[in-house]
């Protein structure tokens, strides 16, 4: 087995450390199904739960159990019954759902108590805490098909659920809800899931998900593609299909982030939330990743940008004051808080020209078009300003600016007070391209 590199272990624990900051006191709603209990990666799912509880997330957890319920069902010589992608809970049925859910809840209240030597739950002494939080209602009738004891969430006890939280106790909700008078009802976990999050106001909904079909797809969707997702893809699995639906709702209902994260890759929801670019998909309407003028905050992070490039003398250098004098110049591309690409424009108005400087892209994000989006927008910019001609000095990336429409020009067609700045030391390569 090969041993982990310490150095790759100290970065990557420095790059986590705004995200433990960032995290901690926060909501979160996790929703996991009875697939995902019977799977081996359950166990160190079980441990992730954990650390999170220990870097201060406040964690309601929200388990399925379809295939459980299932199982008891085809044991009594049954068979289960669905209409509109929802179980039809008859008198039979809600003896195989009470049966299966509390031993589900049995099994998740002992996982979450354990305190085993030598597992990352050492010492641990935690509480997880269920009840009678959800207040649902019978579903009733729909396009004839009585459902019998399948409900829907009515309300969230979210008041008690909180002081749990602030208790320091995890909060376990199962797929089943009881009404005033006392009845029971089988419930979509799902649709529990929801519900918590928008009544607790949770920073985050995460549906740990068979994410296989969308690994090709983008890490970041808005609620509009994502609907549009849902309603052009058939081939979508009935469990991502549920997500999805429950993610567009939650969205609707205020809750800012639902991620989607792969349940059958162990440590998936570790990288989901402290990394920058995480394992799975966010669907959120909030800006992500943005192009914005920079502003005096950006300085050190536009510093870091450079300096490699000036170290290997790509750029020439420019102090932090200068930088400062010179903010107003710059745009800047910001993911999650990061900044990953900077790029400059320097107007000469007089001589209808600007300078194009300072396009850097940081080393993880290059290839994937920033570059392009940067200049595209420099471009634009310029000639909102009635600039026609955009130039820029380079020792080493001429063929890039090329390859975008630059062609090489003299020196001497550069503008004056331009000229007047040349270091005929580095002896920069002059590209303009006309607007």
């Amino acid at each position: 087995m090969t041993q982990p590199n310490p150095q790759e272990q100290l970065i990557w624990f420095r790059n986590a450390a705004p995200y433990i900051n960032a995290h901690r006191g926060r909501c979160f709603v996790v929703h996991f199904s009875g697939e995902t209990m019977q799977a081996e990666t359950f166990a160190g799912l079980i441990h992730d739960f954990t650390l999170l509880q220990s870097l201060g997330i406040r964690l309601v957890l929200v388990h399925g159990a379809r295939p459980q319920i299932e199982e008891r069902i085809q044991d009594q010589g049954q068979q289960s019954q669905y209409h509109r992608g929802l179980r039809i809970t008859d008198d039979q049925a809600i003896t195989a759902v009470r049966q299966a859910v509390g031993c589900l809840r049995i099994e998740m209240e002992a996982r979450l108590s354990m305190s085993i030597a030598n597992t990352p739950m050492s010492g641990a002494r935690l509480s997880c805490i269920s009840g009678n939080f959800v207040t649902a209602r019978p579903l009733g009738v729909i396009d004839g098909i009585d459902y019998c004891h399948t409900g829907e969430v009515r309300r969230i006890n979210h008041e008690a659920i909180r002081h749990q939280l602030d208790a320091g106790n995890f909060v376990l909700l199962s797929p089943m809800g009881y009404s005033p008078t006392g009845e029971v009802f089988n419930l979509s976990a799902e649709d529990v899931a929801r519900a918590a999050a928008s009544s607790l106001n949770a920073d985050k909904l995460i549906f740990l998900s068979d994410c296989s079909e969308l690994k090709q797809g983008p890490e970041q969707m808005t609620p509009a593609e994502a609907e549009q997702l849902l309603n052009n893809d058939s081939d979508l699995s009935d469990e991502l299909k549920r997500h999805l639906k429950s993610a567009l709702a939650a969205c609707q209902q205020g809750v800012d982030r639902v991620h989607l994260v792969d349940r059958n890759r162990d440590g998936a929801l570790l990288e989901e939330l402290y990394t920058r670019d995480g394992s799975g998909i966010l669907i959120t309407a909030q800006t992500y990743e943005q192009l914005r003028q920079a502003s005096i905050e950006d300085v050190g992070g536009i510093l870091d940008l450079l300096s490699p490039l000036e170290e290997a003398g790509v750029l020439v250098r420019r102090s932090r004051e200068q930088l400062e004098l010179e903010i107003a110049h710059f745009r800047i591309l910001d993911r999650d808080g990061m900044i990953i690409g900077c790029v400059a424009l320097y107007p000469f108005i007089d001589d209808h020209a600007g300078e194009l400087a300072c396009l850097v892209i940081h080393p993880e994000y290059r290839g994937h078009g920033y570059a392009e989006r940067l200049l595209k927008n420099i471009e634009t910019t310029a000639r909102g300003l009635q600039l026609r001609q955009l130039f820029v000095l380079t020792t080493q990336t001429a063929h890039w600016f090329q390859e975008r429409g630059f062609v090489p020009i003299d020196i001497e067609k550069l503008p004056v007070r331009k000229r007047e700045l040349y270091n005929y030391q580095r002896r920069s390569m002059a590209f303009a391209k006309q607007l």
